[in-house]
């Protein structure tokens, strides 16, 4: 499944409710799963990201629904990289050298 490296950074909303973060990562974690993804694993940062969570979706629409249910609660803005590993970059290289 295609995998998807999510930078996320509170909003206000989401700063004055720190406290409940664990569970929030928790919940996005079944949301996730209901739409036939997999949430990976959540990262709390240091630096100029707060968060950040790599999930596995079958496709670019469910891993976008994810992401746009997890912003409509408001306490995260997300930025999200589609990410490749060793094998699709193999294909990669292959269809690129022809």
């Amino acid at each position: 499944m295609p995998t998807y490296v999510t930078l996320l950074n509170w909003t206000d909303q989401g700063v004055r409710n720190y406290k409940d973060t664990a569970k929030r990562a928790e919940a996005f974690g079944s949301a996730v799963q209901k739409l036939g993804a997999k949430l990976l694993n959540v990262y709390w940062t240091v630096g100029p990201y707060d968060l950040v969570a790599v999930v596995e979706a079958p496709d670019d629409e469910t891993a976008t629904a994810a992401l746009l249910q997890l912003g409509g609660v408001g306490n995260v803005r997300t930025t999200t990289l589609r990410a490749f590993d060793r094998e699709e970059m193999d294909r990669i290289i292959a269809k690129a050298a022809g």
